[in-house]
């Protein structure tokens, strides 16, 4: 969640757009870091490795579900 929640943050950040709502482009930038940093330790706590393909198949389902989320509930986000 904290790896797919980065990506949107972190891209519209540098582009210099606020996302979501007022959120200002630093903001932004802050904010994927943190769910870069937060990400990559649940990652790490979760002992992923590439022979552990139930656990790689659910994180990428997390990702997936994260991601498919986030592109539903913001779709509308500049109609207001």
């Amino acid at each position: 969640m904290f790896l797919a929640n980065l990506v949107p943050h972190f891209v519209n950040g540098i582009s210099g757009n606020p996302f979501p709502g007022l959120s200002s482009p630093f903001i932004n930038v802050w904010w994927a870091l943190f769910n870069g940093v937060v990400g990559f330790l649940l990652f790490r706590a979760g002992n992923l490795t590439a022979g552990d393909n139930l656990s790689l198949i659910c994180f990428f389902a997390g990702v997936a579900a994260m991601s498919s989320f986030l592109s539903m509930r913001f779709v509308h986000k500049h109609k207001a």
